[in-house]
């Protein structure tokens, strides 16, 4: 690899030739903040926080997209690179809404910090002129709130860029600049398929996700309700960032019993009825394959995928396996099944799911979702709500004991803990499907061609002489790419798995945030995957046919995978949506 030879406030360090005074600043172990720069996504420069000295410029230069030159002197904590980035900060307060306390955000926002660093008092400097937003709440998954928003631009470049919709971006010039959707529609009348990436990526309390805490707690101080949750498997995984442990800390334990002090009166695990999604997928899969059905299958599991196919390829519903998701399967199962055999009302049970994902506040409203005649799911939470309500009761989560989910429906699979990784609902259902077309049992249960963070990945597979074609795709670009070959006729899959955020659930956008100077050199979810992996290989059963409780469950309620009770219970239908809302 080329280098050159440069200083940075002092320190000779050899860089890569073509790379950038920020990334070569690394080398140096010296952090240069800042705000709009989100790696391979938004490079613009366009915050001015960045900005360095460097010796013979005429001016300030923005260090995220200024390359290094041989013998360049750099100076990152000169006066006047603070003074600037100071000033810089106090501009943006000049019109922004100043009320930390009450924010989401508060502590754990971007902009406060950097306001913090460089002792910017709350009273800036700057007073004129302010915008008076009207907050968007027209979505049902989050809220937008333009008062708060600094104009990173974060949020438009990943709806863009990673994830190809672009419902949001720049309206207006000049100081009327605003984030907003075309023609100034709510973000709910538009194509937005609810996944929250750019939730995800908001360094400050402009957007977030509806909060449903208050409703939880109302329904656990009602002496009438049965409040039974249910734990999606990459909340284990990110949950404890939100108490400071390192990024894929698996908290499993410590999650259990936190829940089971909050007050609920069954903490059951989502996982269950990801061995379930897989019997039933499974079962789809080998059917259509051996009748001659609509191929690819491609997988349901995430709602925002779901949502994206209906506004976007409308065409191909008819690919989409009908399963409904684990989190709608297991109410159906807890309100019908569960609810028979201990004797409980349906109408009483109030079902709460927490979420890696914003989309499923939009998935528990959908049509179709209610097989005990009540909604499968009543309200859904994500890992960031649940973070709050254990803070808010003044829970100790890092002292809690570990403790098991409740059975019969907490427990579960290898393959059903891996459902939260990019790759692992294919990794699972071979599992089942292999073992089901072969009648043997794998020698090995790891199919490690679809894991790891690619954004695509493609692998065949002989099965009892028969060659099966499956991919894999993470994030909705790479979902544009797999959909456009195999509408084009480049490509012959057999299945496919998608997944609507990058990486998989375990990088959801209802997942702990993390800042940019984490996100621009980290991989995050590949160590929250890891997290899943390692739980994956530790546990007793590692394929979901090997389940327990799920051949219990078929044996005393519904009968066969892909029986016709399965289908009225644990299937679902789709819709055509338009792109164009007039």
């Amino acid at each position: 690899m080329e280098t050159v030879n440069i200083k940075i406030n002092g320190i000779s360090i050899d860089a890569p030739k073509g790379s950038t005074i920020l990334e070569a600043a690394r080398l140096a172990h010296i952090e240069i903040p800042t705000l709009c720069f989100l790696k391979d996504i938004n490079e613009i420069g366009a915050c001015r926080i960045c900005v360095v000295e460097v010796k013979g410029a005429r001016s300030l230069v923005a260090s995220c997209v200024y390359p290094v030159a041989e013998g360049m002197e750099i100076r990152t904590d000169s006066p006047k690179v603070l003074s600037s980035r100071k000033q810089t900060l106090e501009l943006i307060l000049s019109d922004h809404d100043r009320k930390c306390l009450s924010c989401i955000r508060s502590v754990n926002c971007e902009l406060q910090k950097l306001c913090v660093d460089l002792k910017v008092d709350n009273e800036t400097a700057y007073e004129g002129e302010r915008h008076d937003y009207e907050v968007d709440n027209s979505a049902a998954h989050m809220v937008r709130d333009n008062n708060k928003c600094i104009l990173c631009r974060r949020c438009s470049a990943v709806c863009d860029h990673v994830q190809g919709i672009g419902v949001i971006g720049a309206n207006d010039r000049g100081f009327s600049t605003n984030i907003a959707c075309a023609f100034d529609m709510g973000l709910g009348e538009t194509s937005c398929v609810s996944c929250g990436q750019c939730i995800v990526v908001c360094p400050v309390g402009a957007l977030y996700e509806k909060d449903f805490t208050d409703e939880v707690f109302e329904a656990l101080n009602d002496p009438d309700k049965y409040v039974i949750v249910q734990t999606a498997p990459a909340v284990r995984a990110a949950l404890g960032e939100a108490f400071g442990l390192p990024i894929g800390t698996g908290v499993q334990g410590k999650m259990v019993a936190a829940l089971r002090r909050l007050g609920f009166d069954k903490v059951f695990d989502t996982d269950f009825a990801a061995d379930l999604t897989i019997m039933e997928e499974a079962a789809e899969f080998l059917d259509r394959v051996q009748n001659g059905g609509t191929l690819p299958l491609i997988t349901s599991c995430s709602p925002g995928w779901i949502k994206y196919c209906e506004h976007y390829y409308p065409d191909m519903l008819d690919n989409l396996s009908t399963c409904k998701s684990p989190q709608q399967m297991f109410g159906a199962i807890t309100k019908t099944y569960y609810a028979d055999k201990m004797g409980l009302d349906p109408e009483k049970i109030v079902m709460v799911s927490v979420m890696p994902c914003t989309a499923k506040k939009f998935e528990i409203g959908r049509d179709d979702q209610n097989a005990a005649g009540v909604p499968d799911v009543d309200i859904t939470i994500t890992t960031r709500e649940l973070a709050r309500m254990i803070d808010r009761v003044g829970l100790n989560f890092l002292a809690l004991p570990d403790e098991e989910f409740d059975n019969p429906l907490g427990q579960s699979t290898g393959a059903a803990v891996i459902f939260g990784a990019t790759g692992g609902v294919m990794e699972a259902a071979l599992r089942t499907a292999v073992e089901t077309l072969t009648k043997e049992e794998l020698p090995s249960p790891e199919f490690s061609e679809v894991r790891g963070t690619k954004g695509v990945k493609k692998a065949t597979y002989n099965v009892a002489g028969m060659d099966i074609n499956v991919a894999v795709a993470s994030g909705l670009n790479n979902a544009k790419e797999l959909l456009d070959e195999v509408k084009e006729g480049k490509a012959n899959y057999h299945f496919i798995e998608i997944m609507g955020c990058p990486g998989g659930c375990v990088n959801g956008g209802g997942q702990p945030q993390q800042p940019s100077s984490v996100l621009n050199t980290t991989d995050v979810a590949g160590l929250r995957a890891k997290a899943l992996y390692d739980l994956d290989a530790s546990m007793p059963f590692r394929k979901s046919h090997d389940n327990p409780s799920i051949k219990k469950l078929y044996d005393d309620f519904l009968e066969a995978p892909g029986s016709h009770k399965a289908h009225e219970y644990l299937h679902t239908t789709y819709v055509k949506r338009s792109i164009n809302p007039f």
